[in-house]
C-alpha cells in the first residue's frame, strides 16, 4: 500500500509566517515523489478562535462567570466582557487588516475611537515616542497587536490558562524530566482551545487519509498539542502511524525511556528527519522490513532506540526546495508587538525561511549544544544552487522576503550569494544570524546591503574579553565595535543577543558588560539587543564538563521524558536573577536613544560597583584607522555602471595634456571624477572587467598586474581620488 504523508506544526509557533520544517519536508519528499499534504494548525486554531463566530462562542462558553458578581474575576476582564459587542463587532475587520487586505482600515484605528480598549492599552503614552517617526500602518498594526493581547488576557483568565499566541502550554514542556505532569494533562477533558484544535484536525484527518502523520514539535510550547493531536489520530483513527521529531525531540528527547509516549506515538526521530522518514515509509510499505535511522519505538512493551540503517543522511544540495503549498500564506497575521526592532522583524511580514548552511562552522561556543548533529555536522550549500532555490521560492509563494535562519551565517557564503544576487538581478529583502568576524570589512557590508540583506543578528554575549575566551567566542569587544559599525554605516540593522550570568560571571563583569553595550548604542552602532540569563543545557560543553567552568550539577538524576535543560550552582554563590529587570529596563531605553547619561547605579535598586571600563572605550575602538594592506587574493567587484566619458584637454606652464572626465550615475546621484587619459582608459576598461555582471571575479593582484602592464606607480593611482571616490560608490574589495 502506497504512504500518503501528512506533516503538521501543532499550535503554537508564529502568527505571521509558517514555521518551515514542514515545508522543509515536503520539499525533500517532493524530490522522492512521494505525496504529502502539510497544515500549520497554530495558524488555524487563530484564525478560528480570533473570528466573529468565534469570540460569540469564546464569550457564551465563558458568560457563567459573569453571571453574579465574581471577585475572583478581574476588573479587566470584566471590562472586555462587559465590551463584547464592540469586539465581536470589529474582529474580522482587524483580521483582515493584520492580513494586510484592509489597510484602509489603520486610518480609522488611529484615531483610537474604534477598537475596545483595555488594559493592553495603559502603555499607551509611549506611543507617539515609539512611533511617532513611523506612519499610519504601523501604528495602527501596533494598536490591533494591543487588542489582541486584551483578548489573549481574557481567555487565559476566563477560559484557557495555557493559552499564548505562540506557545501552548508551554510549562508542561520545559525541562519535563517526567512525563507525569503531561501524562496527566492529557487524561483531562478537552481544555476549549484542544476542542477547536480537534475539530480543525478531524476534518483535516478526513480529508487527507493519511497513512503516516509526522508532526514537527520545534519548541516546548507546541509539545501539548503535539501529544492532543496524536491522541485523537490514536483513538479516531488507530491504523494512521504517527511520528513526531523537530527540534523539541532533538534537544529533549535524547534519552527518552517512558513506554507511556508510545500510546500516542509510534515513532520519535532524531536529528536531519529526511532518512528517519525515508526508512519509516519503506517499513510501512514492506511488512518484513526493519531499517531504521535514528528512530526511537516500543518493542514488546520496552523503549528502544533503532539506527540500524545504512543510509547516510543526505547532502544539503540533494533536499530539495522548501515547498510551501497547501500553507494559507495569505492569512498569516502581522503583529507589531514591542518597539524592539529585531523582534518586530521575528513577528511583522511574511519571510521564506532558507538555510545557507547545515550546522555552524565555528562550533565552539561553550554555552551552545555543540555535541549535536544540528550544530556539530556544518555543510555549505553552494551559493548558485541557494540562488535557484530563491527562485523557485519567489516563483512559489510571491514573496521576496528570505529568513536564513543559519545557526551562524558563514562570511564567505553570505559574500558569494550576495554577488549571485547581484548578477541575477534579483530583487530580494533578507537576514539572518552572524557571528562578529573581524571578516566583516566595510566593503563586504556595502555588498550585503547591495544584495538586500537589512538585518544581522549575533551573539556579542557576555560583554568581557576574559567571559568571551572563556565561551570561546573567537571575538574581542573591540572587533565586535568594529563589526557592528561596518554593519550600521552600510546601512545594515544589528541586533546583539547579550547574556548574563554566565558560570564564574561576577558582580563586576555585569556592571562592566552593561557599560560596553551603553556605549555601543551610544555610539550607534547597535540598534538593537536582547539580554537572556545563562541556561546549562546537557549537550554544550558546560553541561557536559561543568567542572571546567566552575560549576556543579544540583540534579544528576536522568529523566525518563525530557533532559536538557539542568539545575546547577556557581561557585560565585550570585543571584544573577535579580539583574535581569535593570538589565532589561536600561536596554530598553537605550534602544530608544535615550538616558544615556544615567549612572548605571541608577538601573538597579541594590547597590552595585563602579564600572572599570574607560568612558571611551567603544569610542577609541572605532577611530583607530585601518592600515592601507589590502590582500593580494581578494576580490575587487564593481558594483556601478558604465561611465559617461569626455575627453579634454589640461595646458599648465606651456605643456597640454589630454584628460577623461567620467560622469557616473547611481541610485542617488551623479558624480565625475577626473584622470589623465591613459588612466582613464584604463579605469574604464577594469571596471567593465569587474563589473557584477561578470562571472570572473578579478583579484586585487590581477588588477594591480593589469595595470602595471600599461602604466606605472598602481599604488599611487589606487590610492588617489579618483579611486576612494570611486570607492565610496560601489568599488568594492571583498
Amino acid at each position: 500500500m502506497k504512504t500518503k504523508l501528512f506533516v503538521i506544526t501543532p499550535p503554537f509557533t508564529q502568527l505571521n509566517t509558517p514555521y518551515p520544517a514542514t515545508a522543509y519536508i515536503k520539499g525533500f519528499l517532493n524530490t522522492k515523489n512521494i505525496e504529502s499534504v502539510q497544515a500549520d494548525l497554530g495558524i488555524d486554531v487563530i484564525l478560528e478562535l480570533f473570528s466573529k463566530k468565534g469570540l460569540i462562542d469564546l464569550f457564551q462558553v465563558s458568560s457563567s462567570k459573569f453571571e453574579v458578581s465574581n471577585p475572583e474575576v478581574s476588573d479587566n476582564s470584566k471590562r472586555i466582557f462587559a465590551l463584547q459587542d464592540e469586539y465581536i463587532k470589529s474582529i474580522d475587520a482587524v483580521i483582515l487588516f493584520l492580513q494586510g487586505k484592509n489597510p484602509t482600515l489603520a486610518l480609522q484605528i488611529c484615531q483610537e475611537d474604534f477598537l475596545p480598549e483595555a488594559s493592553r492599552f495603559a502603555q499607551l503614552e509611549e506611543l507617539d515616542w515609539a512611533f511617532g517617526t513611523m506612519g499610519t500602518q504601523d501604528k495602527a498594526k501596533h494598536l490591533a497587536t494591543l487588542y489582541l493581547e486584551d483578548i489573549s488576557d481574557f481567555i487565559v483568565e476566563c477560559v484557557d490558562e495555557n493559552f499564548g499566541f505562540s506557545r501552548y502550554a508551554e510549562r508542561l514542556g520545559r525541562s519535563a524530566n517526567s512525563f507525569d505532569e503531561l501524562y496527566s494533562a492529557l487524561q483531562q477533558k478537552l481544555t476549549y482551545i484542544d476542542s477547536i484544535l480537534m475539530s480543525l484536525l478531524k476534518v483535516k484527518i478526513e480529508e487527507i487519509k493519511p497513512t503516516l502523520f509526522l508532526i514537527s514539535v520545534p519548541f516546548p510550547g507546541n509539545l501539548y498539542s503535539a501529544f492532543r493531536c496524536a491522541q485523537w489520530v490514536k483513538k479516531h483513527h488507530p491504523n494512521i502511524k504517527i511520528s513526531m521529531g523537530g527540534g523539541f525531540p532533538n534537544t529533549e528527547l535524547r534519552s527518552l525511556s517512558d513506554s507511556r509516549v508510545f500510546e500516542f506515538f509510534d515513532f520519535i526521530t532524531l536529528d536531519d528527519g529526511e532518512v528517519p522518514i525515508e526508512e519509516l515509509i519503506f517499513n510501512l510499505e514492506n511488512s518484513n522490513a526493519n531499517s531504521y535511522k535514528r528512530t526511537f519505538l516500543l518493542e514488546n512493551g520496552s523503549v528502544v532506540y533503532k539506527n540500524n540503517s545504512l543510509k547516510q543522511d543526505y547532502k544539503q544540495s540533494q533536499v530539495g526546495t522548501p515547498d510551501y503549498s497547501g500553507l494559507p500564506l495569505d492569512k498569516y497575521i502581522s503583529v507589531i508587538e514591542i518597539v524592539n526592532p529585531m523582534h518586530r522583524m521575528w513577528s511583522d511580514g511574511r519571510w521564506n525561511k532558507l538555510t545557507m548552511a547545515h550546522g555552524c562552522y565555528w562550533g565552539k561556543c561553550t554555552f551552545c549544544d555543540i555535541s549535536l548533529d544540528y550544530i556539530k555536522v556544518y555543510e555549505p550549500v553552494a551559493a548558485n544552487l541557494l540562488c535557484d532555490r530563491i527562485e523557485e521560492m519567489m516563483l512559489q509563494t510571491g514573496q521576496n522576503g528570505f529568513h536564513f535562519v543559519d545557526e551562524a551565517a558563514p562570511p564567505a557564503l553570505m559574500r558569494a550569494l550576495a554577488l549571485e544576487i547581484l548578477r541575477r538581478k534579483l530583487a530580494v529583502t533578507w537576514w539572518t544570524n552572524i557571528r562578529f568576524e573581524k571578516s566583516f570589512s566595510k566593503d563586504l557590508c556595502l555588498l550585503l546591503k547591495a544584495s538586500g540583506c537589512i538585518a544581522v543578528s549575533g551573539g556579542l554575549e557576555v560583554a568581557s574579553d576574559r567571559l568571551l575566551k572563556l565561551i570561546d567566542k573567537g571575538v574581542t569587544v573591540e572587533q565586535v565595535a568594529k563589526v557592528t559599525s561596518n554593519f550600521t554605516e552600510a546601512g545594515i540593522m544589528v541586533h546583539a543577543y547579550l547574556m548574563y550570568g554566565y558560570p564564574t560571571q561576577t558582580v563586576q563583569e555585569t556592571v562592566d558588560s552593561l557599560e560596553m553595550v551603553r556605549q555601543l548604542f551610544e555610539a550607534g552602532v547597535l540598534q538593537s539587543g536582547f539580554w537572556h540569563q545563562f541556561a546549562m543545557t546537557a549537550h554544550s560543553p558546560v553541561g557536559l564538563y561543568p567542572e571546567k567552568f566552575g560549576v556543579t550539577k544540583t540534579t544528576e538524576i536522568i529523566g525518563t521524558f525530557a533532559n536538557n535543560d539542568i539545575d546547577y550552582t556557581d561557585a560565585t554563590g550570585i543571584d544573577h536573577n535579580k539583574f535581569s529587570f535593570g538589565l532589561k529596563k536600561s536596554l530598553f531605553n537605550f534602544m530608544h536613544g535615550i538616558c544615556f547619561d544615567y549612572e548605571l547605579q541608577d538601573w538597579f535598586d541594590f547597590k552595585i560597583p563602579k564600572t572599570k571600563i574607560h568612558p571611551d572605550f567603544i569610542f577609541n575602538a572605532l577611530e583607530e584607522q585601518n592600515h592601507f594592506d589590502t590582500k593580494p587574493n581578494t576580490k575587487v567587484v564593481w558594483l556601478g555602471g558604465k561611465p559617461l566619458v569626455e575627453y579634454f584637454t589640461k595646458s599648465k606652464k606651456g605643456q597640454t595634456w589630454e584628460m577623461m572626465a567620467l560622469t557616473f550615475h547611481d541610485k542617488k546621484e551623479s558624480f565625475v571624477i577626473q584622470t589623465n587619459k591613459s588612466e582613464g582608459e584604463w579605469l574604464v576598461q577594469i571596471l567593465q572587467k569587474t563589473a557584477i555582471s561578470n562571472t570572473k571575479n578579478y583579484t586585487f593582484q590581477e588588477v594591480k598586474n593589469d595595470f602595471e602592464m600599461q602604466l606605472e606607480d598602481f599604488e599611487l593611482f589606487w590610492y588617489s581620488k579618483p579611486i576612494n571616490t570611486l570607492r565610496e560608490f560601489g568599488l568594492l574589495v571583498l
